[in-house]
């Protein structure tokens, strides 16, 4: 690999570029190139665009330097160039270790860094919230209405399941609230022992302690018998569906408030709580408030998921492989023969934002785009007859049987 100096003014951003970088991670890398030097050097392409480095950049701008190292990929194509740039930015991310890195860290002083605490966070909140935000952990690059795109970017993300993701910030903060209100124990007392690569069952429980965590939901029955075991007080999330199994164990509360719950790695949980702070001879209780503050939260955390994404609408001359993928889903055939159609890469009103089409489009023949738009409201009004069969399917309706009402008349007799 040849390095070389090149002047910052001759660098180019690349314009489409998917990761975004916040003042505190320009700050970070600024304080980390005064301090230790250009440890790696900024990839441009032959025409000086960079591939990888761009919050380095950002951050020698910052430092006012006038060049940079740069290494240019020029035995690369355009699209292994595009690959590359995709690929680095999400095959470097990986969770972290927060037990080794409280042992690496301690005794360092992280000079110019926005990393106050670091040593204490791991212990005193266990999963690091505070420290880490969305965009950090989950360092999304998807572009809404974009299809082919997002699939390419699939290829490079490890697949979380829930247990791996982290609770959005504002529901943890509105459970902490409703939870400190109620049992009157100060969020200060609360412990988090559950995040990627840590240990609940060595985590330190002080007295008077107050367990307030998302656990991993495989192990639930694991961690609820350990608590119970060691007299730790919980509140704990829980899926909605499976929260009843726990309430013949003595002692177990059910919250059910079937809120739902949207995670990083994009699936939605109905959720409830399992707690053992509450009256023991209650077994189960829902509360409104509790659900309309998870429900506000995480509309919240949906909306600002789309705020700033790009949206693509192509017009009906145009056809995308997302198209037709979205006609041959609902049943519908299109062919395009070769003189119905032309290739191209952008439409020149995104030229002028500097966009392309992800993979390229069709632009149809007047024929051929009639025929597209027949096929789209056929599709159209065949996804909307799916849904209204779906939905007037009659449920399967169960009655009680006659030991089963003789149960329930003697249920509220028994202290009698």
């Amino acid at each position: 690999m040849k390095i070389v100096e090149r002047s910052i003014g001759d660098l180019k951003p690349y314009p489409q570029n998917a990761k975004k970088h916040d003042q505190k991670q320009i700050d970070n890398v600024a304080n980390s190139i005064r301090r230790f030097g250009w440890q790696q050097p900024i990839v441009v392409d032959r025409g000086d665009v960079v591939v990888i480095g761009h919050c380095r950049l950002l951050a020698a701008k910052q430092l006012g330097l006038e060049t940079v190292p740069v290494t240019v990929a020029d035995d690369l194509t355009p699209d292994e160039i595009k690959e590359l740039r995709i690929a680095d930015n999400k095959t470097n991310e990986s969770p972290w270790d927060f037990g080794t890195l409280q042992l690496d860290a301690e005794g360092l002083e992280f000079e110019g860094f926005d990393f106050d605490g670091l040593t204490e966070f791991a212990e005193e909140s266990g999963a690091g919230d505070s420290w880490f935000d969305r965009d950090t952990k989950d360092g999304a690059a998807r572009q809404e209405g974009n299809d082919e795109y997002n699939e390419f970017l699939e290829k490079f993300e490890a697949k979380k399941t829930t247990d791996d993701c982290y609770t959005p910030d504002n529901i943890y903060d509105a459970v902490s609230r409703w939870v400190s209100n109620r049992y009157g124990v100060d969020r200060s007392k609360f412990v988090r022992p559950f995040y990627p690569g840590g240990d609940y069952q060595s985590a330190k429980y002080p007295k008077g302690c107050a367990v307030v965590d998302n656990p991993p939901f495989s192990i639930m029955s694991e961690i609820v018998r350990f608590y119970l075991d060691k007299g730790v007080r919980f509140f704990l999330f829980a899926p909605s569906l499976t929260c009843f199994n726990y309430i013949a164990r003595e002692g177990v509360t059910v919250v059910g408030v079937f809120a739902s719950i949207t995670y990083e790695n994009g699936a939605t949980v109905k959720t409830s709580f399992l707690t053992n702070m509450d009256d023991p001879e209650i077994a189960a209780f829902s509360d409104v408030e509790l659900f309309r503050e998870i429900e506000k939260a995480n509309e919240e955390n949906e909306k600002a998921a789309h705020a700033n994404l790009p949206k693509y609408e192509y017009p009906d001359e145009v056809l995308t492989a997302a198209k037709m993928g979205w006609l041959c889903q609902y049943g519908q055939a299109l062919i395009v023969r070769r003189n119905e159609s032309l290739l191209i890469r952008e439409l020149d009103a995104m030229k002028e934002q500097d966009k392309s089409i992800y993979g390229n489009g069709l632009l149809l023949s007047e024929s051929k785009t009639a025929e597209r738009a027949a096929a789209e409201r056929a599709a159209a009004e065949r996804a909307a007859a799916e849904r209204a069969a779906a939905e007037r399917a009659a449920a399967t309706k169960w009655g009680l049987s006659d030991r089963e009402r003789e149960l329930q008349r003697s249920l509220g007799k028994r202290g009698e």
